[in-house]
């Protein structure tokens, strides 16, 4: 089968697009002819050795954590999947990925595809709405009639973070620059602060409940946004280089966000998505082939949106 490897750590040139053995399914796992992966920022940073404490890849490494395709063999003791099935999932970080025609993941990670959007478009969801969900629901609690910050709301976490948000019945207040103002304000976001020409902190002028800060904004920045957040409310950041900052003599509580794998609420935004009442922005589509491409783009700022990587048809 085709897929994009790197046998060593480095910049996107490392990449490289070739021919490897198609892979065989364990107990408890399937291989699924994949339709898309997706590129995510961690990607780049696992590429470039600087994950290698907590994401100990084994190289030559075929990156890759999203997955959109058909599962078309089943390992020993797998129950409730079938051949044929069209599913998505967060694959193991330390694992082989999905920037390949077939891949192999645990059968406990996969949801059912969505099926209002084309299944290639579908790997998109998985790390980045995931992220927003755990952000949102498992750490802040967000509840209807909060008052919460999306720091950062442009990226593709922030799309997802800004939908659910208001879905939850809270009250949205995103930053955006002028390039993506426009998708956060269809998103649903009831205020948009321009980053690019005012400090937030300026901005904010009520307190809020929650701020989820998904932005690799200067410490001073971040060490800021805790005093924008009532007593006993909470500052959710992903940037997890930078500690989050909390307020121990106000009970702001800061919570670093690992996102993990779950079946569960996979299936409850693929069940979002089918219901209308969440949309999947896919940026651009891009073949396999071309991953080191895209690898190279958001290693200089260039790339925007989300990018779909497509494999060949088998």
């Amino acid at each position: 089968m085709k897929a994009v490897r790197f046998h060593e750590y480095g910049d996107p040139d490392v990449l490289s697009y070739e021919d490897v053995e198609q892979p065989v399914p364990g107990a408890g796992e399937v291989r699924i002819r994949v339709a898309a992966t997706s590129f995510n920022s961690v990607d780049g940073n696992i590429r470039g050795g600087f994950m290698q404490g907590p994401i100990p890849v084994v190289l030559p490494h075929t990156p890759g954590l999203d997955v959109a395709g058909t599962v078309d063999a089943l390992g020993e003791g797998v129950d409730g999947i079938a051949v044929g099935d069209q599913v998505v999932g967060f694959l193991p970080m330390d694992k082989p990925g999905a920037a390949a025609q077939y891949v192999i993941a645990p059968s406990e990670i996969l949801a059912a595809a969505p099926k209002s959007v084309p299944l290639a478009d579908a790997a998109a969801l998985p790390l980045v709405s995931l992220t927003a969900y755990q952000a949102l629901f498992d750490h802040a609690k967000l509840t209807a009639g909060q008052r919460v910050l999306i720091n950062g709301a442009g990226g593709a976490v922030g799309g997802y973070a800004v939908q659910l948000a208001k879905n939850a019945g809270a009250y949205v207040i995103a930053t955006a620059g002028p390039r993506s103002s426009q998708q956060v304000k269809t998103a649903g976001a009831d205020e948009i602060i321009d980053h690019t020409t005012a400090e937030v902190t300026e901005k904010v002028t009520e307190p809020v409940d929650v701020v989820l800060n998904l932005a690799p904004i200067d410490p001073a920045q971040l060490a800021a946004l805790p005093a924008l957040i009532r007593p006993g409310g909470v500052l959710v950041n992903t940037t997890v280089w930078m500690p989050a900052p909390s307020d121990e003599q106000r009970g702001v509580r800061g919570i670093d966000l690992f996102v993990r794998s779950d079946a569960d609420q996979l299936s409850r935004l693929v069940a979002l998505i089918d219901s209308g009442e969440l949309r999947v922005d896919v940026a651009q589509r891009v073949p396999l082939a071309e991953l080191p491409a895209v690898h190279a783009r958001a290693a200089t700022g260039e790339l925007h949106g989300k990018a779909v990587i497509v494999a060949p048809a088998a």
